[in-house]
């Protein structure tokens, strides 16, 4: 009886999260949306049968079905009950994010939910003197038969991830999820390079190699700036007016991507241009001693420094920064500021800060400064009110673009002030994207793999050596970063980076990936952008040049580009992960 009344509560919760959403017409989608439920009912089953003791069935249907309830509002959300890496980056740093999802809305269906657990043992107990061997049967038999079939048919159905069962999700999200390739390093492959010919040699900066020799380096990650957002890469509104007046004069990317949608894991591709692993915590990549541009730069004879306006704390991104030849490393604990959140500190207060060790330095010395704001990310909450007026998420999160912008404004400015900014090398672009919506279920940044999610503005500056605006059509990687910038200054690349400098002509693709949800891998290689969702199986392809929205999907058309580029990606993430471990 509590296994049954369970399925009904997973039923439920399943028709409250997918009601509003487009569901796909097929014989396969009622199976492809409740196997799972089905699956963790029948082991729910067997576990009390086992047991035997009705204070253990008891609690334990009370802790799922609880569960089960704090899920409905987090996949209403993001399409996606928590996982694994969901659970470990719901900390104390997203408390603000947290609290502004606990709406009188949300709270409902959360207890209309645990209503419906409490109700469904009390409707069963009327009928269950009616329930005989033979009916059970009849409920037993066409559920055994289902589970078998259920991968099969979320291989045929598109669900974005709605078919999951909390309990499934969580658990699958806690195994290893993808295995080591044994044919390939990962060192010597040149994984950059596309199995077709698709993009030709175009723009050739090499002959701005070494030319910033001798000259100060400030690299900023705007956190979850989105390259479509932004006024030089086609938007109507300008939400950042000081990077628009920066890029008038600088080398513009058109195609940058990032290499993880997220700030942590993203921070480590940019500094130590080395690819990230799935299945693999932040805490393991402090085992990584490929040279970060930051120790390259120090042995130069650069002073260096980090200032972030969050926490190292959140999702160990201490690991991921220290050791990694900064002098100063400071985050939010460190600043202080006049306006503080559960994710930082005020971006004022960050840039006085680090404008501060600039002043401290000696005359004359060449200096590499790093600085991660993090105005963009939601809940998009600013000190002061921007100049956009919608109460839309979309116009917060402009405004806090705004936010940042003005701080970047404010950097800028401090080193003209100090006779600094015609002696400096700007290199600015956004860690990852942020998506509102664009696609069906996709919210947030660190979920899929759309444009929205990992397209970025890229910009390098270099005040009077780069006259005018050059803008590159050929695809970048943000793990392409370090080697760019040692180039400019003069200093080769060292041992086990996997990027290259961006200024050579020679076309490659761009590799990505995320595990937070859906385990997905892609890749953009000319006009393609290809999507491997690895539980369903399922492929997506598409020709960015004439459907830049990608929502014509051709992975059946050109079945085996699709095919060619899935293998590449397999191999690509075993060899990553095999990489990580090693170390």
């Amino acid at each position: 009886m509590r296994a049954l009344a369970l399925l009904g509560v997973f039923i439920v919760a399943k028709v409250v999260i997918v009601a509003g959403h487009p569901i796909q017409a097929s014989p396969w989608t009622p199976i492809a949306y409740l196997w799972q439920d089905v699956l963790v009912a029948l082991a729910f089953a067997l576990l009390d049968g086992v047991v035997r003791r009705a204070w253990f069935g008891w609690t334990l249907y009370s802790a799922v079905v609880a569960y089960v309830a704090i899920n409905v509002p987090i996949a209403l959300v993001l399409s996606s009950p928590l996982t694994w890496p969901m659970l470990g980056a719901a900390g104390a740093a997203l408390s603000d994010s947290i609290k502004r999802h606990a709406t009188p809305g949300n709270l409902a269906l959360m207890s209309l939910v645990a209503a419906a657990g409490v109700a469904f043992p009390f409707l069963l107990r009327r009928f269950q003197h009616r329930l005989d061997w033979k009916s059970a049967s009849a409920l037993i038999v066409p559920a055994l038969l289902l589970v078998p079939i259920g991968p099969l048919a979320s291989s045929r159905v598109e669900t974005i991830g709605l078919d999951r069962n909390p309990i499934m999700a969580l658990a699958s999200s806690s195994l290893p999820r993808i295995w080591r390739h044994s044919a390939a390093t990962g060192e010597t492959d040149d994984w950059r390079a596309s199995p077709f010919a698709t993009e030709s040699k175009s723009e050739d900066l090499t002959q701005l190699r070494e030319r910033a020799a001798g000259r100060n380096v400030v690299l900023i990650l705007l956190e979850s700036a989105g390259a479509e957002y932004l006024q030089p890469y086609g938007a109507s509104r300008d939400p950042m007016p000081n990077f628009s007046d920066l890029a008038r004069e600088s080398i513009l990317f058109e195609r940058a991507y990032s290499v993880y949608p997220e700030s942590i894991k993203e921070l480590f591709s940019v500094l130590c241009s080395r690819y990230p692993a799935m299945d693999t915590a932040s805490e393991n990549y402090s085992w990584i001693t490929t040279p970060s541009v930051a120790a390259v730069l120090r042995e130069a004879g650069y002073r260096t420094a980090l200032f972030h306006s969050g926490r190292f704390m959140y999702l160990g991104m201490y690991a991921v920064v220290s050791n990694r030849g900064f002098d100063v490393l400071e985050d939010a604990g460190a600043i202080g500021g006049n306006h503080e959140s559960s994710f930082g500190v005020d971006e004022p207060s960050t840039v006085r800060r680090a404008l501060g060790w600039i002043d401290s330095l000696p005359a004359g010395q060449p200096f590499f400064l790093t600085y991660l704001p993090v105005a963009g990310h939601h809940p998009y909450d600013t000190p002061e009110p921007g100049p956009f007026p919608g109460r839309a998420d979309s116009d917060r999160y402009q405004n806090a673009l705004h936010y940042a912008d003005a701080a970047l404004g404010s950097l800028i400015e401090g080193l003209r002030e100090r006779g600094l900014y015609d002696h400096t090398l700007f290199v600015i672009f956004g860690d990852h994207g942020q998506a509102f919506g664009q696609h069906e279920g996709n919210y947030g940044h660190s979920l899929f793999l759309y444009d929205e999610n990992i397209h970025v503005p890229y910009l390098i500056a270099a005040p009077g050596l780069i006259k005018g605006q050059t803008r590159v059509k050929r695809t970048i990687s943000l793990i392409d970063t370090a080697p760019t910038i040692l180039d400019l200054v003069g200093l080769p690349s060292r041992g086990g980076y996997q990027g290259k400098t961006a200024l050579e002509a020679q076309p490659g693709m761009a590799l990505f990936c995320t595990d937070y949800s859906l385990r997905l891998m892609g890749l953009r290689d000319g006009c393609w952008k290809y999507i491997y969702e690895m539980d369903s199986g399922r492929s997506k392809l598409f020709d960015l040049c004439e459907d830049g929205t990608e929502s014509n999907d051709l992975s059946s058309r050109y079945a085996e580009r699709a095919a060619a580029y899935r293998a590449h990606l397999e191999r690509w993430s075993g060899a990553q992960k095999a990489l990580i471990e090693n170390h």
